[in-house]
């Protein structure tokens, strides 16, 4: 019998690993403000820099070109916000008018801010194809004389798509703009080596990889222009101001120290239990269509569309049936649009509505998938004989 509770939500949260939850109990005594020079300061700053190591040794970065914050969400808008900084010392802004080039279907918080500074910077965004992929060559021709950004996310967080990021920097490198990546979804579920990608910004979250929420992390290489987003204190070395969040600190670098050691291994067991997981749904159910790049995906990640029903619908019957999943982006959620992501794919409208993000992670078992396949297999029976569908000549 599968657990009574079924969680495949892992890209929106992941719980704690045992391992971290344990390491962060054994230091919770350590209160000490890491900026003091006492012991107790030099006790936290140490416990702090023995993580800023583990994170910047899993991308490959020296451990200087690492700053935390308080989420991925910050880190990201710690980038794109540097194009309205003030401060000459420290801009990233030419004499014109600053240009970004970023994606339909990057995060909130990316297209959010974009939108923010769009008063001070022109924003230019790529498309993408059925897959979720950008075009290479629409991403030329978007590139201008005074292009200072392009920011595009390493994999989706709805779809799993994973872009060819280091092809896009080395285009990118030529034109002689400057590059970040939302690597949030990929850093811990994918190799992610910052001196092979060349970009110069690229940003983290611990509670993705069985870390604790909270706590970010904002690579920035070394040389590149940089100007804090949260200012008035001299923590991280100036470039984030702040008592820094020791416990979490902590825990993001135990998490992703961990992710070193088993990244590897789950990797090809959640491609298997992912596999399993498509053709079951594929056998038993007629007219759905799966979203995203089915090849180059994150191993854990599987978005599929039913045709004529409504994502919150199943969802909700999956719950009451002890299945955790997502309709799409846990930060938009609350939205009745349809995903952008979603959207920006051209799926048809009779589908657009009707799909669900299933995410696994390193607690689901076959039996989670066997059970999840029967389950939903019954609620989309139910669903449809609520509407038309039994009724139109299926495709």
């Amino acid at each position: 019998m599968p657990k009574t509770k079924i969680y495949l939500d892992n890209n929106a949260t992941t719980p704690l690993h045992p391992r971290v939850r344990k390491k962060m109990i054994n230091t919770m005594d350590v209160f000490g403000n890491p900026s003091s020079l006492h012991q107790f300061g030099r006790e936290a700053r140490s416990l702090i820099q023995n993580a800023r190591r583990d994170i910047a040794d899993f991308i490959n970065a020296d451990p200087d070109e690492i700053i935390f914050a308080g989420s991925g969400s910050e880190a990201n808008n710690t980038v794109l916000s540097m194009l309205t900084c003030p401060s000459k010392p420290c801009t990233i802004r030419s004499e014109q008018k600053p240009h970004v080039i970023t994606t339909e279907i990057e995060h909130p918080c990316i297209l959010e801010t974009a939108s923010c500074i769009n008063q001070t910077a022109e924003v230019d965004y790529l498309g993408v194809d059925e897959l979720g992929k950008i075009d290479l060559k629409e991403l030329k021709r978007k590139l201008k004389n005074n292009t200072i950004l392009v920011s595009v996310m390493m994999a989706n967080n709805e779809i799993g798509t994973i872009q060819e990021i280091k092809k896009i920097t080395e285009i990118v490198k030529q034109h002689g703009s400057l590059m970040h990546t939302d690597a949030v979804q990929a850093v811990g579920k994918l190799p992610a080596d910052v001196k092979d990608l060349d970009v110069d910004y690229l940003s983290m979250s611990a509670h993705k990889i069985y870390g604790p929420k909270g706590i970010g992390a904002l690579y920035i290489k070394n040389g590149a222009p940089f100007c804090p987003f949260i200012r008035g204190g001299h923590q991280e070395k100036g470039r984030r101001a702040g008592t820094e969040n020791t416990m979490g600190i902590i825990g993001f670098g135990e998490a992703i120290r961990l992710r070193k050691e088993e990244m590897l291994s789950e990797e090809k067991r959640l491609k298997k239990l992912r596999q399993k997981l498509k053709t079951g749904l594929e056998n038993n159910i007629k007219k759905i269509k799966f979203i995203g790049d089915q090849e180059d995906t994150l191993p854990n990640t599987l978005n599929v569309a039913f045709y004529g029903v409504e994502g919150e619908s199943i969802l909700l019957y999956l719950d009451n049936a002890g299945i955790a999943v997502s309709t799409g982006s846990a930060c938009s959620s609350g939205s009745t649009k349809p995903s952008h992501v979603i959207s920006a794919t051209g799926l048809e409208q009779e589908y657009i509505h009707g799909s669900i993000r299933i995410s696994m992670g390193r607690n689901t078992t076959e039996e989670d998938i066997d059970y999840t396949i029967e389950t939903f297999t019954k609620v989309i029976q139910k669903l449809r004989s609520f509407t038309t569908f039994n009724n139109e000549t299926e495709k």
